[in-house]
């Protein structure tokens, strides 16, 4: 059972409805006690990552976020939250990852924020099973995560490459939004609420 935690840092009814749709059942993390209720933990956010990491400090869960042992699953702003530092708001983050969030360069030619469909590589890791490389998934964002080989489990590219998604151990990160991204975004959410504790 997903346990979603509901730090006020975005509308989650995109992600709520992609669950119902699966019959992946799935509650509200507003406290400590609520963590172990579940088995998996989605960090939903969208918005500004300096605001989600001062909502979620408000909330008393960052220390108990990072000792937990069960899979994590950050979604855009809740991945770059895994991270050490944004330079949106030069706010440090929970740093589970050692890796930087960072503004893309308008002076590539490219817009920003990064609107649409793209497409992924990615590598053999169980949160992408069935899906195949090259797939495309839906991206909303200003800030990226850079790429580190250490960590990376796909990529995408937007003047440069960056990572659409990584992993440390039980924590798991995607860029995109997996519950506006068709069979493929469902597909991986099926996958991560199939992951091994």
């Amino acid at each position: 059972m997903i346990g979603i935690v509901n730090y006020g840092a975005g509308n989650i009814f995109s992600l709520t409805s992609a669950l119902e749709r699966l019959s992946i059942p799935f509650g509200m993390v507003n406290t400590e006690a609520d963590l172990d209720l579940y088995t998996h933990i989605i960090i939903p956010g969208v918005g500004h990552a300096g605001a989600a990491m001062k909502k979620l400090e408000q909330t008393g869960l960052v220390a108990p976020i990072k000792a937990l042992k069960k899979p994590v699953l950050g979604i855009c702003v809740g991945m770059q939250l895994l991270t050490e530092h944004s330079e949106e708001g030069n706010a440090d983050l929970m740093g589970i990852v050692p890796i930087q969030t960072r503004l893309f360069d308008k002076h590539q030619g490219i817009k920003i924020p990064h609107m649409g469909w793209n497409n992924i590589s990615h590598q053999n890791n169980l949160l992408f099973e069935g899906v195949e490389s090259d797939t495309q998934f839906y991206f909303v964002h200003s800030y990226f995560i850079e790429y580190n080989a250490t960590f990376d489990i796909a990529t995408a590219d937007y003047g440069m490459p960056f990572s659409a998604a990584i992993q440390k151990n039980n924590f798991y990160g995607v860029q995109f939004h997996p519950e506006k991204s068709g069979i493929a975004g469902e597909r991986l959410l099926m996958n991560f609420s199939n992951l091994k504790q």
